[in-house]
């Protein structure tokens, strides 16, 4: 049964971003964030996924005038936003993981994914919200392994299980670090609609210098029928992932 969010149906803008550990990919030692807000307070999206995310890291302190930064908290303060970061792993003396910018106050919740192959440690960062008119909303983001195809696919399959009983509708973005056809693509595909494929004509995401992969995605829980309304792979350098921008709608 189709869930509506507000008696007339309200439009949703969504953003996935990932800003390379808050440096310039292409200007190496050279901060960007004031390039990332300003991207963010062009298109203004309602929520935004960040993955790579840093906090009082001293790679940070490295780019910042030896100050030690929490990058969410000061994208909050650049965007006007609600900022949230959920820790993956330990590192550089901070933390390292998933970031969430939100419009609206929200809860959020940290879920540490599996890594049977070892490696780098991954999360889901989850938000939800009461938005106007009184409906609840999950956002999420994530990042999976970059490494291992094994991780991967265990991944896919836990966000799976952590989303199979949820009712409310759920909206994640991130940089899965697969392809389309993939076994993992498909196990997320099974509780998931892809919303450049429900648009039509997918873009690459990666890299800004010569885009040749698709592994940035928002995707849609299929326990709600959307409308995709507009899907933009927004060309900045800021890091080498370009930015995926949805609007969208609940029919």
């Amino acid at each position: 049964m189709s869930i509506s969010l507000v008696s007339v149906c309200q439009e949703i803008t969504v953003m996935t971003f990932n800003i390379y550990h808050g440096e310039k990919n292409y200007v190496p030692g050279k901060s960007n964030l004031k390039q990332i807000a300003e991207v963010i307070n062009e298109y203004k999206p309602d929520f935004v996924a960040m993955q790579e995310v840093d906090s009082l890291t001293q790679r940070t302190a490295a780019l910042n005038q030896g100050i030690a930064q929490d990058l969410i908290k000061e994208l909050a303060t650049l965007t006007g936003m609600y900022g949230h970061f959920g820790k993956a792993i330990d590192y550089s003396g901070g933390g390292y993981g998933e970031g969430i910018l939100s419009r609206y106050p929200t809860r959020s919740k940290v879920y540490n994914l599996p890594i049977p192959k070892g490696g780098e440690g991954r999360a889901l960062l989850t938000v939800s919200c009461t938005l106007p008119g009184g409906r609840e909303l999950v956002f999420a983001g994530t990042h999976l392994c970059h490494k291992y195809a094994e991780n991967r696919q265990a991944q896919a399959e836990a966000i799976a299980a952590i989303f199979k009983d949820i009712k409310s509708p759920v909206i994640m973005g991130g940089d899965f670090n697969f392809t389309p056809g993939t076994a993992p693509y498909k196990v997320i595909g099974e509780q998931f609609s892809d919303a450049a494929v429900v648009h039509g004509d997918p873009q690459f995401t990666i890299p800004y210098h010569s885009p040749s992969e698709r592994i940035d995605y928002i995707f849609l829980s299929r326990n709600q029928r959307w409308l995709v309304k507009d899907v933009t792979v927004i060309r900045n350098d800021a890091s080498d992932h370009m930015p995926v921008f949805v609007k969208l709608k609940l029919e």
